[in-house]
């Protein structure tokens, strides 16, 4: 049987600004999770507005938003393009304690994308060349076929972030934070974007 062992919002103790306890808040978590607490799920829309989801890593919080990085030329970029907003939901199982996000999504600067790519394995920035991300695949081997292409093209020096990858910052309109409760009496406090500030309330569970 699950324990739950959150304490309460108290709405009075909580920062006034929900990125600052969303920094706390992940921070405390990359210790405590057994498994990435950076993972999230994205949910995006096309143009017509059937939704879709899937896993990616947040890659930083800052004063504007949340960031993560993928390919532009992915379903998920194409929806994006089509139907700017976009959810998060980050799930920490272990703490029963979830954050969500919804709002609208923008690309951010070529330099914050250059310095991320540079902080990458190696690998990685290969990765990043060598997949047509969403694009039909006809096999493993042509995929690694495309690695060693890459590999050879960029032997012996550095490599460059590709043009058709970089990163986006969902804006929050509204940042939720849910934590786990005896008897199903969870405790949510949504923060709502009030001109240059938030307004908090508490929610049902």
């Amino acid at each position: 049987m699950l324990v739950y062992q959150c304490r309460n919002f108290t709405m009075t103790n909580e920062p006034t600004d929900p990125f600052v306890l969303a920094r706390e808040l992940l921070e405390q978590r990359q210790t405590t999770e057994p498994t990435d607490a950076t993972a999230m799920t994205l949910a995006t829309a096309d143009a017509s507005g059937r939704p879709s989801a899937r896993m990616v890593l947040l890659k930083g919080i800052d004063d504007r938003g949340f960031v993560f990085f993928t390919n532009y030329e992915s379903r998920k970029s194409m929806e994006i393009a089509a139907n700017p907003f976009a959810a998060l939901c980050i799930h920490w199982a272990k703490a029963a304690e979830q954050v969500r996000v919804e709002g609208r999504i923008e690309r951010v600067s070529d330099a914050e994308s250059d310095a991320y790519f540079e902080t990458r394995p190696r690998g990685s920035q290969i990765g990043a060349w060598a997949s047509r991300q969403s694009a039909p695949l006809p096999s493993r081997e042509a995929l690694l076929e495309r690695v060693r292409e890459i590999e050879a093209r960029f032997e012996g020096g550095p490599v460059p972030r590709p043009p058709f990858w970089g990163g986006y910052r969902v804006v929050p309109e509204r940042i939720e934070f849910w934590r786990g409760q005896e008897s199903r009496l969870h405790d949510r406090v949504v923060y709502l974007r009030d001109g240059d500030g938030w307004r908090v309330e508490r929610l049902y569970p």
